[in-house]
């Protein structure tokens, strides 16, 4: 009989935690932005200056052509502050939608690797166009105020939650049009087209309030309507736009987040094996 003690098996060596998955996310989302970045605003003269002058040139054009036909726009006396107000969150919610959508087809060949996910790549987009499209809102407005002399009193929590809205309509549509251009591409033409008419059904160049009823029964339903109606609360203190519902916005755009979200969890791989 043997008096040694039984032998154990060596215990495994004692590895260090891996790192959270947030903080691997957090480092892919940041690489994507980078990209973008570099890809978008980095191969073109000027960059982000571009970002400015686009929406800059808009809303000159739309001041001045207007001018010329009418006397005064609907509310205040400035034609720039009245159509800035008006196309700067639409434009913000337009982009997102665009950009969004086209996430999975933009970083189609980084995400054949395990380290990069399809929600990574909505989020990067997101991420990026939303900072984008807040600072370029707040060079432009502020712009606008200093020419213009305006003594105004400005509320801000109206226009902080116009831009917030816009953000989440916006990232509520593009998931859902990333999914369906993904697996339709046609898609992507059809949605171009249906939603032509948005630019000028949007408020961008009048007043919900000076609707005949027909028209405003038809116009509630567009949620940018609500989204611009509430951003000029906030430059206009004499205005007062009752038709504006927060939380019909805010549904419709968190039902089209979670309609978004579940077809893509569903189909991503069929869309990358495409």
């Amino acid at each position: 009989m043997s008096l040694l003690p039984p032998l154990t098996p060596p215990s495994p060596p004692v590895v260090g935690p891996a790192a959270p998955r947030r903080m691997a996310a957090a480092r892919v989302i940041l690489a994507l932005i980078l990209r973008e970045m570099s890809t978008r605003y980095g191969r073109t003269p000027g960059g982000y200056v571009w970002g400015i002058l686009e929406p800059l040139a808009a809303i000159l054009f739309l001041s001045v052509g207007f001018s010329l036909v009418m006397r005064s726009p609907s509310l205040g006396t400035s034609f720039l502050l009245f159509y800035a107000t008006g196309y700067l969150p639409f434009n913000l919610y337009q982009t997102l939608s665009g950009m969004i959508g086209a996430a999975i087809r933009f970083s189609k060949p980084l995400l054949k690797y395990p380290a990069v996910t399809w929600l990574d790549a909505v989020l990067a987009r997101f991420l990026l166009n939303s900072l984008t499209g807040i600072l370029v809102t707040i060079i432009l407005l502020t712009g606008i105020l200093a020419v213009i002399d305006s003594r105004a009193t400005l509320d801000l929590p109206p226009m902080v939650l116009a831009m917030a809205l816009a953000m989440a309509l916006g990232l509520g549509v593009g998931t859902v049009n990333c999914a369906i251009s993904g697996l339709f591409p046609i898609w992507e033409l059809i949605w171009s087209i249906l939603t032509r008419p948005l630019f000028i059904a949007s408020g961008i160049f009048f007043l919900y309030d000076n609707m005949p009823p027909m028209a405003q029964d038809l116009l509630w339903f567009n949620p940018l309507i609500h989204i611009v109606g509430l951003m000029r609360t906030g430059f206009y203190p004499t205005y007062s736009a009752g038709y504006v519902d927060v939380v019909y916005v805010l549904g419709l755009s968190l039902g089209l987040l979670a309609m978004g979200l579940l077809l893509l969890g569903r189909y991503h791989r069929d869309i990358l094996n495409r």
